[in-house]
């Protein structure tokens, strides 16, 4: 890192990478976890917890059909919730054993960095995308009378419902297309070298456009991945969510060169 009378950090060069590497950076990430398991449950925990109190939340609402438009959302925030297992990564690629004060400390330090900026971009997204479900609920489905009975499966695929489900999920990939491709390098970018976060949202979308077959199959196993870890009750995130934070990390070597 450099401070601010030495200017910003040399952005890193652009690599090709290939789609042997998606299997080879998951596995990386499952090495990761076994080698601290601790770190990515604590990490997980947080995002585990947020997705059981939403559920409780809405179902004692009578809302269920909440849960459909933030499960399609979770994958936006979920490249912010793994810059702790960066780090972790980050320390193991180094032959550095992670010490939680350490890791921590880093996590923490992020605050007077450029990563809450980003994270600001990601938070935004999320409610956006929040609000354009409510919309798109209240245009195709909110006209209908339901019943206290009524389960998701008859709110969803009765009337407006599947052409809803379609839309809905076709406007939640493009959201999380656009998210992923300014965050799948620009956030551990942004937690190895002193840059803006413009300028690593940037490099991150160039070197997403430069692999875009990689990145395609890369961004649709994480959100396969991640959808199947919302099952059940959002208990699978302890594997999935420290797995796919590790391998990300792997993905971002794989994407800009080291040094």
């Amino acid at each position: 890192m450099t401070d601010a009378t030495t200017g910003p950090d040399p952005l890193p060069e652009i690599r090709t990478a290939s789609m042997a590497d998606i299997a080879q950076v998951l596995g990386a990430g499952v090495r990761d976890f076994l080698r601290a398991p601790l770190f990515g449950l604590f990490f997980s925990a947080v995002y585990v917890a947020g997705g059981m109190i939403l559920w409780r939340v809405y179902s004692a609402a009578g809302q269920e059909w909440w849960i459909a438009p933030l499960s399609v959302g979770f994958p936006l925030i979920g490249p912010f919730a793994a810059v702790g297992l960066y780090e972790v990564s980050r320390r193991l690629e180094a032959g550095q054993k992670p010490v939680w004060a350490e890791v921590l400390g880093v996590v923490f330090a992020q605050k007077d960095r450029q990563i809450p900026a980003i994270a600001a971009v990601i938070i935004v997204f999320f409610l956006f995308w929040v609000f354009v479900a409510h919309a798109l609920f209240a245009l195709f489905v909110g006209l209908r009378a339901f019943s206290g009975s009524m389960s998701l499966f008859e709110i969803f695929l009765e009337g407006n419902g599947p052409i809803m489900l379609l839309i809905g999920t076709s406007v939640g990939a493009a959201f999380s297309a656009v998210l992923f491709s300014i965050s799948v390098v620009g956030l551990p970018l942004l937690l190895e070298r002193e840059v803006d976060f413009v300028t690593a949202m940037i490099h991150s979308v160039q070197a997403t456009l430069a692999n875009l077959p990689v990145m395609m199959v890369w961004g649709a196993v994480i959100v396969v991945t991640l959808f199947l870890g919302m099952l059940p009750m959002f208990l699978g995130m302890f594997v999935v969510l420290p797995v796919l934070g590790h391998a990300s990390w792997h993905m971002y070597r794989r994407l800009v060169a080291t040094g």
